[in-house]
């Protein structure tokens, strides 16, 4: 045998293999394909790993020890075992009464912590009465107008307990006051609540849509944030730099960490510009990752991210804390995967995808429920997907060791090409003004949907398999219980809060009102007039029309 400590041995031998063993199955039998992919195709997947393939890895600098720099390994010393992920589902059921009562049985079902959907007008910032809500109040989430709906739905759920994960861009800094001012009527001191708000702005440009005012003033909303969440709530997340719908719009693996580590830089220059020091807020920052359907392509994604994340912020920023530099993410699995053919199939799909969210290291999962394709999910669909996470948990035995793909000669290889071709990104990204240019361009719009338009073609022409889509079909017509949104919730959503209008005190809501009219057009912190605001019982979209009168309404040029 051969020396395992020769590497040119080593390569000797792989081609001897190939010439001889390899060559003589292949005469026979052949492959399934001449070449193999990752999922999205972008790194090509060799038959064989060797230590050849992993030469030129140095074990200190390229991956160290969990909780110790670079971070591949981990942002934890003990990681999963020390604790596991928190297993955040994901809910908001039409009206606040309905997420309340969600919430409590995830909560009984041993959910580790909440994450709240909003409907698409509370993400945009309108009121339920408003014209613009007519036919989606509480569709797509919760719909939440003052804080009202926000003391129901938290109703019996002590804040000092529990982690929140609301899912908020545009008017985040409104949905954040409500919770700040919760915390508050609960007696909850500000340091010891725990959450996140996704109040990734960018992502909004390039993938969904649901922006409300032009960027400049949408990065001093995060910026105040940022220097409000420093001094007053050190543990909870101030943004959660979101690569999940990138991934969903079509992107690659290495484009959705380029897209989103981007955009985290974008932020972070933002925050320096307003005058904040790095290692202020950065500890505070956290992100938002795909799981995908290829376990090793994500595995090794999830990897190279930390690794990448800690080289920029030391290498361009100059952050010293540690914690400045450790990329702790929340990972769900991928929606776009789900299908509507044989939803039973979903399950399958989300248990590969939470398990290379595992493997990969994250600090919080969701697992979509098997139905997602057609509906909001519903209590037994979610009560499996959250059992997924539990069997994986306690049963499974991958959270027993600490990164056990880590030294695979594959992962380590996967691992370096991602993260290569993602810095190969940044730097055109660079090159085109960074990422808000990029943005405002098209151009990074455009190399997602080239990519979702050859995924697509892809499946239409059979040679990506898509298992109960267009192989394996069958020409049964399943029954499928969907979960609904009762049609007159939207008109009792209205007179709800048609009663708070009539029960509060307008003139104290006008002089917040006024307060808040009057820093915007300064420089003062935004966050403490809107918490002002929405304890006088403001609505989302009497606080957002005060901010659209200040900063206008984006329109993109495209």
């Amino acid at each position: 045998m051969f020396d395992p400590d020769d590497l040119a041995e080593i390569r000797e031998a792989k081609r001897e293999w190939e010439a001889e063993t390899l060559a003589s199955t292949l005469d026979r039998f052949g492959e399934r394909s001449e070449t193999f992919t990752t999922d999205t195709g972008g790194q090509e997947v060799d038959r064989l790993y060797t230590p050849g393939d992993t030469a030129d890895l140095d074990y200190g600098a390229d991956l160290g020890f969990p909780g110790e720099e670079p971070y591949t390994r981990g942002v934890y010393p003990t990681m999963h075992r020390g604790r596991f992920w928190t297993m955040r589902q994901y809910a908001g059921m039409g009206t606040a009464r309905e997420t309340n009562e969600r919430f409590r049985y995830l909560i009984d079902q041993g959910s580790s912590g909440l994450s709240m959907a909003f409907d698409l007008p509370t993400q945009k910032g309108y009121d339920s009465d408003a014209a613009m809500a007519a036919g989606e109040v509480g569709k797509a989430g919760v719909a939440i107008d003052s804080l009202r709906d926000m003391e129901v739905v938290f109703d019996g759920i002590p804040l000092d307990s529990v982690s929140t994960s609301m899912t908020i861009n545009a008017p985040a800094a409104v949905l954040f006051a409500m919770y700040v001012a919760i915390g508050d009527r609960q007696g909850v001191p500000r340091a010891d609540l725990r959450g996140t708000i996704q109040n990734d702005i960018l992502k909004e440009y390039i993938a969904r849509n649901l922006y409300i005012y032009p960027p400049e003033p949408s990065m001093r909303l995060i910026t105040d944030i940022f220097e409000f969440c420093a001094a007053e709530t050190p543990k909870f997340n101030t943004i959660s730099i979101s690569g999940y719908h990138i991934r969903e719009a079509g992107s690659t693996a290495a484009q959705e960490i380029a897209f989103t580590l981007g955009d985290g830089i974008e932020y972070v220059e933002g925050a320096l510009d307003a005058g904040l020091d790095v290692d202020t807020f950065a500890p505070q920052l956290s992100f938002f990752f795909n799981a995908h359907n290829n376990v090793f392509e994500e595995v090794a994604k999830f990897r190279a991210a930390r690794r990448m994340w800690g080289k920029l912020l030391e290498e361009r920023f100059g952050a010293e804390n540690p914690k400045s530099k450790q990329l702790k993410f929340h990972a769900q699995t991928g929606g776009s995967t789900l299908t509507a053919q044989q939803v039973e199939n979903n399950v399958v799909r989300v248990a590969y995808q939470a398990l290379a969210a595992v493997l990969g290291g994250a600090q919080s999962l969701h697992t979509n429920g098997k139905d997602e394709a057609l509906s909001l999910p519903t209590e037994e669909s979610v009560r499996t997907a959250l059992r997924t996470q539990q069997i994986l948990a306690h049963e499974s035995g991958v959270a027993d060791t600490i990164d056990p793909l880590g030294g695979s000669y594959y992962v380590e290889s996967l691992t370096d090409d991602i993260e290569a071709e993602a810095f190969e990104i940044l730097e055109e990204i660079d090159s085109r003004g960074g990422m808000l240019e990029a943005i405002k361009s098209g151009w990074v719009q455009r190399q997602i949907q080239d990519v979702a338009f050859e995924r697509q073609r892809e499946i239409e022409s059979g040679e990506r398999v898509v298992v109960g889509v267009n192989e394996y079909q069958v020409d049964e017509d399943p029954h499928v219980d969907v979960e609904e949104v009762d049609e007159e919730d939207e008109s009792r959503q209205r007179e709800r809060l048609q009663a708070v209008k009539d029960e509060r005190d307008d003139e104290a809501v006008e002089e917040t009102l006024e307060a808040l009219r009057t820093a915007a057009a300064g420089d003062a912190n935004l966050v403490p007039p809107i918490i002002d605001a929405v304890k006088a019982y403001a609505t989302v979209g009497e606080i957002s029309d005060v901010l659209r009168e200040a900063f206008g309404e984006y329109r993109p040029d495209r």
